[in-house]
């Protein structure tokens, strides 16, 4: 049996539901409904075996620790998925938060609330971070850093950033992450 590909994202509140199922759609992926939700509502195994039994060989995941500082329920079962034999991670779209007791992760890249590629991480709101600040900081960020060549595309809190990634303009920032991952990772044939 192929290996499913996933990208995971870090936020799972009801906006971000909304923005990440309609980026989703935009790029004709299927997504994970199930794994929506503030703290993250399955188990690592439960998403597993959703993953598992997908239609198509791209899913997109949703991943929630609900401001846990620690490796909450979000983080614990990103690495149970990350660790599984039969899925490979293609990239992680890194959500900023306020956070700032957290390792935080260096993201690969960010999108900025303009739709903008940038180095560096942003902030909640989208905003590039100054030159001496390369790390993304977020509440369910930590446990990437356990994760092996793995692309991450930093961004602001999903469905916000002050108005510009509604889901009534598209979600375009969201879609903009996912679709670096995809581009990144070689998988942008014959997307929408």
């Amino acid at each position: 049996m192929k290996a499913k590909e996933v990208i995971m994202v870090t936020d799972g509140d009801k906006t971000a539901r909304k923005a990440v199922e309609k980026a989703s759609q935009n790029l004709g992926l299927e997504v994970i409904t199930k794994s929506a939700g503030n703290p993250t509502p399955c188990s690592g195994a439960e998403l597993v075996q959703e993953i598992n039994n997908c239609s198509g060989e791209l899913v997109v995941v949703m991943f929630d620790d609900q401001g846990d500082l620690n490796c909450g329920r979000g983080e614990t079962a990103m690495k149970v998925v990350a660790e599984s034999d039969n899925i490979d991670v293609l990239g992680v779209v890194a959500v900023a938060s306020k956070a700032k007791e957290v390792e935080g992760v260096q993201p690969t890249c960010s999108i900025t609330q303009e739709g903008e590629l940038v180095e560096l991480p942003v902030d909640k709101s989208g905003k590039k971070e100054e030159a001496n600040h390369t790390i993304l900081e977020g509440d369910t960020v930590d446990v990437i850093n356990e994760f092996e060549d793995v692309i991450v595309v930093g961004i602001g809190d999903l469905g916000k950033m002050e108005g510009k990634d509604n889901c009534h303009l598209g979600a375009p920032i969201t879609t903009k992450a996912i679709k670096e991952i995809l581009k990144r990772s070689g998988r942008d044939d014959g997307l929408k």
